[in-house]
């Protein structure tokens, strides 16, 4: 079984990272990439991923606000794992 993967992440070198990174296993497919919250529900939706790697911090619709639209779609089966890096020291 191959699991279908969305990459969200603001920052395209960080995006592309995950993206290369998913690429060496034989049972991940990276099926869409969005560079920001509202990019990663249409892909969600376009896609029908079976998992949703999330930054928190993106513009236009932040990471948490776009995994509660979609989580509140009833016909989602897709899970969505939060990711996030930042410095203590803003």
């Amino acid at each position: 079984m191959t699991i279908r993967v969305v990459v969200a992440d603001d920052q395209e070198l960080v995006r592309a990272g995950f993206v290369a990174v998913l690429a060496t296993q034989p049972d991940l497919d990276v099926v869409g990439e969005a560079a920001d919250g509202r990019e990663a529900v249409d892909a969600v939706r376009r896609h029908r991923p079976d998992v949703v790697l999330m930054d928190v911090r993106m513009p236009r619709l932040d990471g948490i606000a776009a995994t509660r639209e979609i989580c509140a779609d009833a016909r989602s089966t897709t899970r969505v794992l939060i990711l996030t890096t930042f410095d203590l020291d803003e």
